[in-house]
């Protein structure tokens, strides 16, 4: 006898029905303030920053980008919404440069310590550190196994190292976050749960008192992150990492939670948003399964994957995502890998699944 079907979940909602403007501020719990900000980048327009109030002074989560515009919006808030009062405290979710550009500029403005996990802090100044320097061997030869032709590959090579161009200098020391730790902020509670896929140590922050979670880019409203394999680590397997977090949150948080994101409006309904994650990959990976029962490459497959049509402005994305789908069936034992005699990489689906 079956069991009964469980309820559905009620739609997301969100607490306004339009997006504000850029450089809008908006107090959205008691001292917790959402501040959205532009981004120069195609499909992606927007962040979403939090400054919160703690005693005298104002902690900052999330920066974004380092260019002037945003320099100037942040001018603004310190004077006006933060009436003068310093920043005591910079914490970045995680390492991409829209949570990043302006951490080390404010943290210098203020003479404020940067807080972040040990893994998002170390990457990001080692990526930072490539800036004006020539793409290695090891990444030209991980999208060369791909199956990008030779113009793809010196695209790559010319776009290799920006990722410093868009962050100011990060602080040379940093405090660490830690999964499970607890942070006091104004009197309140805050504790660490640290995702990961899209990056590889992701902080979000969560009050059980505000019930309240700023979750960074682990959980979006409308979209999903992008989660890939890069040439720094090319055998890893973050999709199973990702949606391993998506179930840890389910556990963590309260389907009432106000979950506020980087991207998007800020909203209630965290569980009916992360199963649907889970479900949106794992429906993925059965359309990959069932297209890859003939052998193909990983640039041959976004297809399946990507509703949007891939060009040299999203390909290392894509290529990215599509080997992290598929590298998580070859480590799930659905699909098996070979180097054809053109040194790239093959995938077929087993016979089983």
């Amino acid at each position: 006898m079956n069991s009964p079907a469980a309820p559905p979940r009620p739609s997301l909602k969100f607490i306004v029905e339009e997006p504000p403007k850029a450089g809008a501020v908006r107090e959205i719990a008691p001292g917790i303030y959402w501040l959205r900000m532009a981004l120069p980048l195609k499909g992606l327009d927007h962040i979403n920053l939090y400054f919160l109030k703690d005693g005298d002074g104002w902690v900052v989560v999330d920066t974004g980008i380092g260019d002037k515009s945003s320099k100037a919006i942040w001018r603004s808030v310190f004077e006006n919404q933060m009436g003068g009062a310093p920043v005591t405290r910079v914490i970045c979710t995680h390492l991409h440069p829209d949570h990043t550009g302006l951490a080390g500029w404010i943290c210098r403005r203020f003479d404020a310590p940067l807080l972040m996990t040990r893994a998002e802090y170390f990457l990001c100044r080692l990526m930072a550190a490539d800036t004006g320097t020539p793409a290695p061997q090891a990444g030209i030869e991980f999208y060369k196994r791909a199956g990008l032709d030779a113009e793809q590959i010196e695209l790559y090579k010319s776009r290799f190292g920006g990722f410093g161009k868009a962050i100011s200098p990060m602080p040379h020391g940093y405090e660490r976050l830690q999964d499970g730790e607890t942070l006091i902020l104004n009197g309140r509670q805050w504790e660490i749960i640290v995702g990961s896929g899209h990056s590889p140590e992701h902080a979000c922050l969560w009050c059980p008192e505000l019930d309240l979670c700023i979750s960074g880019d682990q959980i979006l409203p409308n979209i999903s992150s992008n989660v890939s394999v890069w040439p720094t680590e090319p055998e890893a397997n973050p999709l199973e990492d990702w949606i391993a977090s998506c179930h840890k949150l389910l556990g963590a948080l309260p389907e009432t939670t106000l979950i506020c994101p980087a991207h998007g409006i800020p909203f209630s309904g965290a569980h009916r948003r992360l199963e649907k994650l889970i479900s949106h990959h794992e429906r993925a990976l059965q359309r990959l399964y069932d297209f890859c029962l003939e052998e193909k490459m990983a640039c041959q497959v976004y297809s399946v994957l990507f509703r949007r049509p891939i060009n040299d402005g999203n390909r290392l994305m894509a290529v990215g995502e599509s080997i992290a789908h598929l590298q998580c069936l070859v480590k799930r034992g659905a699909m098996v890998r070979r180097l054809d005699p053109d040194g790239r990489y093959i995938y077929k689906s087993t016979a089983s699944s």
